[in-house]
């Protein structure tokens, strides 16, 4: 992995727990890692608010077996995109 990356998925990771969708975040702070390669990927990808909320809500319901609320969903893509957009070239264009 390389330096960037990691730095990234720090700061990935703590914007995945700090959304919390099922509540564990404090006891378990590596829950959300299994969302952290997959977002970075559409991230990469040029995904938009829409599309990265769809993903989150869809993953929750799937692998998580719960509904999470709408607005919280979308309130975390536009966390993830701001920062992302925020951090600009900062990005390490390689893989997960």
């Amino acid at each position: 992995m390389r330096p960037g990356t990691n730095v990234t998925l720090k700061g990935l990771r703590l914007l995945l727990n700090e959304w919390d969708p099922i509540g564990v975040a404090d006891e378990v702070p590596d829950e959300y890692d299994c969302m952290l390669a997959p977002v970075l990927k559409r991230l990469r990808a040029g995904a938009d608010e829409a599309e990265l909320g769809e993903f989150l809500r869809h993953h929750v319901e799937d692998h998580f077996g719960l509904t999470p609320l709408p607005s919280a969903t979308e309130a975390a893509a536009a966390r993830v995109v701001s920062w992302w957009t925020a951090a600009g070239s900062a990005h390490d264009t390689g893989s997960v």
